[in-house]
């Protein structure tokens, strides 16, 4: 007999989704779906609003990563006030918005992996639900001081974050042309030199023994590490000078499975003319794609394991050393292992670390020339590389300086055919064939879309209105009609 499964919510993930998997009569997954179920429609409420408003009012999207949004909001009005892209600011408002930003990074990886990601590589894809939390980290003896450096540097990160943007959520530090304020004596001195274990040197070590702890891990479990879901793909990202990796700023590009340039280090000013982006009926998310290569080729990968297959170096010399052995495990060809994102995700938590020490160690965060402008546009796009991926805030404003058109394309919109790719690739492997779904099976499933770090909430968006399609098959599946609007 044909079957449905649902598994609703998807759980430790950040917003509201689920997993519908179809089966047919002789147990086969014919079809598998992420669904996005909640819906909000901030590139539409946003419109009418003062442009200056957009660094506070979109972060509003969520409560995870509200910094990200901060910050891209930021840097698209600081086109549109004349302040450029990138290096237009001044040393001082650029180096405290990076440190905001690596603070960010810092505390969503760590929130991630020791809080979301670790229970089921601890306990086990097949442990009791009960179990596969931090909590239960933290009263397991072998496990206890793991949670409690994943809680510390949670807590380092949200220490930055409040220091540079006045706030740990929804601060309004990056204002347009620049920054409101910079860091005093004092609070560099207590992040560089403070107590253990809330300075930078501590949190560079456990980045350190958190990439030890992975591979660890991934030596006892390579099979299941390696092929719990791998496909090909592309990859795209925004990559520094000389292609180094770069969260905060730099050009697009985009590699194929092979490794090979499809988007060639362009202007993010740009994007439009490579790409596009398709409503689908079942889900509130969008589904990115290159348009050169089109709807059915042109879907890519961001985020961690995107970026560590675009970069060609990491400008930190403990994480470039992570790097290179990480790159070696694929003899420097693109990483298309989904579980080993969280291998990439603790090599980015070591460049964030080492990279808040180098710019806790720059005078210029001790500055007072916060503010940069310049003739006015009417348009202004801001990209930078969110936890999750690459991150797109697009805003047009009138004479009024009103806003009249925004797009957003956020991290886990990127992701979107990937995680569905995933959850067919892991429902095929766990269920086909199978007499009885266990709870086991399902969780593999959540696993696959866990790996990409999903924020759900911030994802929901859509161009226009939504469509909607109705279609008719017969009892033996064949189309009898189809109705859009």
């Amino acid at each position: 007999m044909a079957q449905k499964i649902t598994i609703s919510p998807v759980t430790r993930v950040e917003g509201h989704g689920k997993v519908t998997i179809h089966l047919n009569d002789e147990g086969e997954v014919i079809q598998s779906r992420l669904h996005i179920v909640e819906f909000r429609g901030f590139e539409r409420f946003v419109q009418n609003r003062p442009y200056w408003e957009m660094p506070v009012l979109v972060q509003r999207l969520c409560g995870i990563c509200p910094v990200s949004h901060h910050l891209a909001a930021a840097k698209a009005v600081d086109v549109i006030v004349g302040a450029g892209t990138g290096e237009g600011l001044t040393p001082t408002a650029e180096k405290i918005r990076r440190l905001m930003h690596y603070g960010q990074i810092l505390q969503s990886h760590a929130l991630h992996f020791f809080h979301l990601a670790s229970p089921d590589l601890l306990f086990g894809v097949d442990a009791d639900p009960a179990q596969r939390n931090v909590i239960a980290l933290a009263r397991t003896p072998e496990y206890r001081d793991l949670a409690v450096q994943g809680v510390m540097m949670r807590k380092f990160g949200q220490e930055i974050i409040k220091a540079t943007a006045g706030k740990k959520i929804h601060g309004t530090g990056a204002i347009p042309g620049g920054v409101n304020k910079s860091l005093t004596e004092q609070e560099r001195d207590l992040f560089l030199k403070g107590e253990d274990p809330l300075n930078a040197d501590a949190m560079i070590e456990w980045a350190e023994a958190a990439i030890a702890l992975f591979r660890d891990f991934h030596k006892k479990n390579q099979e299941m590490v390696d092929e719990f879901s791998r496909f090909p793909s592309n990859h795209l990202s925004l990559v520094g000078k000389d292609g180094a990796l770069d969260l905060y700023h730099g050009k697009l590009r985009a590699v194929d499975a092979e490794g090979k340039k499809i988007l060639h280090d362009i202007d993010y000013q740009e994007y439009l003319d490579y790409i596009g982006e398709e409503v689908r009926s079942w889900s509130y998310m969008k589904f990115p794609f290159l348009t050169e290569l089109g709807k059915q080729e042109g879907w890519y990968r961001v985020g961690p394991l995107a970026r560590l297959n675009t970069c060609e170096h990491i400008p930190t010399p403990r994480a470039q050393e992570a790097f290179e052995t990480y790159k070696s495990y694929t003899d420097g060809r693109p990483n298309d292992m989904c579980m080993h994102t969280h291998w990439a995700r603790l090599i980015e938590t070591l460049f964030a670390a080492e990279s808040i020490k180098l710019l806790l160690e720059d005078p210029d965060i001790l500055k007072d020339d916060l503010i940069t402008k310049g003739k006015r546009h009417p348009e202004g796009i801001g990209l930078l590389e969110a936890p999750r991926g690459t991150l797109f805030h697009h805003y047009r404003v009138s004479e009024q300086d009103q806003i009249t058109m925004a797009n957003l394309i956020v991290s886990t919109t990127n992701n979107n055919q990937p995680m569905n790719e995933a959850v067919a690739q892991v429902a095929r492997k766990q269920m086909t064939g199978q007499k009885t779904i266990t709870e086991p099976m399902m969780n593999a499933v959540e696993m696959a879309i866990r790996a990409y770090d999903p924020c759900l909430s911030c994802a929901t968006h859509a161009i226009g209105r939504m469509p909607l399609e109705i279609t008719i098959y017969d009892r033996h599946g064949h189309l009898i009609d189809r109705k859009s609007r």
